[in-house]
């Protein structure tokens, strides 16, 4: 602690009115020099004394927290005489709670009026495979929620670990990795569960989202989102502008790969992303992606046109995926807190190559298969004033070229392009509560449409960090 300007200023202007004669005579460099020692002598002087407070104050703390832990520690007959109290020894904390992370639960809940049965939702011309979503279920819902814990472990590594409570009270691990956090030249090394680095929406959790669902690429390709079990690697490059290169080497459990029981990594995904801001009110990002991954007996079902239980099928194969993705923002001179718009879109491409099995309990009808399907997603985010904000989504998949050979006419679906367009509205009252209305038009099966309306809420408790760009 040491003295401010203000006070030295004062001090200064003291000495001197305290010394007229000085001021008398015609100042020459010996006097300027004699002043300024003056100063730096009193500031000396000054910091020593406030040191030597400082260092008495904590004394007096230390010797203050250990007589109130003596006299809180019950004593027998038996024990001694208590020990003297000893300023210079460090006061014990053996009772103070070491495990201290920061916790956070996200709630999320609402209500869904869907025209046509969820039951029988589908994306019309692509194999399902994952969670494929959907719309849920009709009527009042809770939401996936979440718990999360995480903590700076030491100076090197950091830790998370996040819990998902699905609506069919169900708990599972969504994420759990240790992230390095001191490693030089733009590194850094995260392992365990995580969401993969893929594209932009990936990685983000669902109630960081603009709208209620996943778009359909993620449904279609990823079976709603990608996570990985295994390492990852992110580098920031030296460089004026924004580059970051990622890879990832997972065990490829997840769609559109599956589990394998197999050693070593089962996926492999690079990255590249870079950005900048345009002006003050202008800031952006693109990127692209590549997964591959393989699948061993991944399984999906299809209606048996004798009306008996659903036909198990399944792919045995590669399976590459091509994600771009990019974002850009406006805020007037990067003041998002008033009005702010942001675009965002990604393109997805698959190939798949390898062999499908029709009626694996049956028939068991195996001959090879290949597919070429894309997709995209274009959506625009605009908040008109503070607390609310409007957006609009159009979704778009093709179903390409898919050839099942000889099982084309047992596996073969007509050529179908889904769509949907979905319509927002939210209410965010403060950072840890939102509201949302949102309004579909849904024709992910072919020849049906489905009018959709969701209403959510969704609540913040406890310590949450802010999301990514």
């Amino acid at each position: 602690m040491s003295l401010n300007q203000p006070t030295f200023t004062a001090l200064a202007l003291a000495c001197l009115v305290a010394t007229p004669p000085v001021w008398a005579q015609t100042a020459n460099a010996d006097t300027l020099n004699e002043l300024r020692q003056q100063i730096d002598e009193m500031r000396r002087q000054y910091d020593a004394r406030i040191q030597a407070l400082e260092g008495r104050l904590q004394q007096a703390q230390q010797v203050q927290q250990q007589a109130q832990q003596q006299a809180q520690r019950p004593t027998s007959a038996q024990d001694g005489p208590a020990a003297p109290l000893d300023p210079a020894r460090p006061v014990s904390r053996s009772g103070d709670n070491r495990f201290n992370p920061a916790v956070s639960v996200v709630l999320s809940g609402g209500y869904n009026g869907l025209s046509k049965d969820p039951e029988t939702w589908g994306i019309g011309g692509f194999i399902p495979g994952g969670d494929e979503l959907g719309p849920g279920v009709r009527g009042f819902t809770l939401s996936e929620s979440e718990i999360t814990l995480s903590a700076n472990v030491d100076h090197l590594f950091y830790g998370s670990l996040t819990f998902a409570v699905t609506p069919e009270n169900t708990v599972e691990v969504e994420e759990g990795y240790v992230q390095t956090t001191a490693l030089p030249a733009g590194l850094r090394l995260r392992a365990g569960r995580f969401f993969a680095g893929l594209g932009y929406l990936n990685e983000q959790h669902s109630h960081a989202w603009d709208f209620v669902d996943a778009p359909l690429t993620h449904q279609a390709f990823l079976g709603g989102q990608l996570k990985q079990e295994g390492l990852q690697a992110r580098w920031v490059l030296p460089l004026e502008r924004y580059v970051e290169l990622g890879l990832e080497l997972g065990n490829g459990n997840g769609f559109p790969g599956n589990e394998r029981n197999r050693n070593g990594a089962g996926a492999l995904l690079l990255s590249a992303h870079t950005g900048g801001d345009v002006g003050l009110s202008h800031s952006w990002r693109a990127g692209a992606s590549w997964l591959q991954t393989r699948a061993d007996g991944r399984e999906w079902q299809t209606e048996d046109p004798n009306g008996g239980d659903p036909l198990v099928n399944s792919f045995t194969g590669r399976s590459r995926l091509w994600v771009l993705d990019g974002v850009w923002k406006w805020a007037p001179n990067g003041n998002a807190k008033s009005t702010n718009v942001q675009l965002q879109g990604e393109y997805f491409r698959r190939q798949e190559r390898g062999d499908v099995t029709h009626d694996t309990a049956t028939l068991n009808l195996t001959d090879a298969y290949r597919s070429a399907q894309s997709g995209w997603y274009l959506q625009g985010t605009y908040q008109f004033m503070p607390q609310w904000r409007a957006g609009l989504r159009f979704d778009q998949l093709d179903s390409g070229t898919v050839d099942f050979a000889s099982n084309s006419e047992l596996l073969g679906t007509p050529a179908h392009k889904p769509q949907r367009t979905s319509l927002m509205f939210d209410w965010s009252p403060s950072e840890f509560s939102r509201w949302r209305l949102q309004l579909s038009e849904d024709r992910a099966r072919p020849g049906e449409v489905d009018h959709q309306l969701f209403l959510r809420y969704q609540v913040n408790l406890g310590a949450h960090g802010a999301h990514g760009f």
